[in-house]
């Protein structure tokens, strides 16, 4: 099994109700450490930057609006196959279909307020850390 490093954003929702220690421990607790963290807020050409990827779905606007409607909180994880352990942590999508334990069945409010994102493959999570952090702010 490799060490990989992911990335993870606590959404607004989540930090408006002072929910960041919780998230951490429950990644904490599913083995992966935080080797790179800071709260910020997302400028709108931050938010759109960074999910450019989205710039023609229909949801892109709400998405940017929700996203810099209160601080977040961006991290780096790491561990073993931080990518896909962090997705398992995270949950589905939709809280409704998460499964029990899992950081969205926990703590999101709905499909769009669902508290969290992480990187979907090595090859985004390396973009997203890079889009956020410089290599020295990752302290392993």
């Amino acid at each position: 099994m490799a060490i990989e490093h992911t990335f993870s954003i606590i959404k607004p929702d989540a930090t408006r109700r002072n929910l960041t220690g919780k998230i951490n421990s429950v990644i904490e607790e599913a083995g992966l450490r935080i080797v790179a963290q800071k709260r910020v807020r997302l400028t709108r050409e931050q938010a759109e930057g960074f999910y450019a990827v989205h710039k023609e779905r229909s949801f892109f606007g709400e998405l940017v609006d929700f996203m810099v409607s209160g601080p977040v909180v961006v991290q780096v994880l790491e561990g073993e196959n931080a990518v896909a352990k962090y997705r398992e942590v995270m949950g589905a999508t939709n809280p409704a279909n998460a499964e029990e334990g899992t950081i969205r069945k926990l703590f999101a409010e709905s499909i769009e307020a669902n508290s969290v994102h992480g990187s979907d493959s090595l090859e985004n999570a390396a973009i997203e850390v890079a889009y956020f952090f410089a290599q020295t702010d990752i302290v392993g």
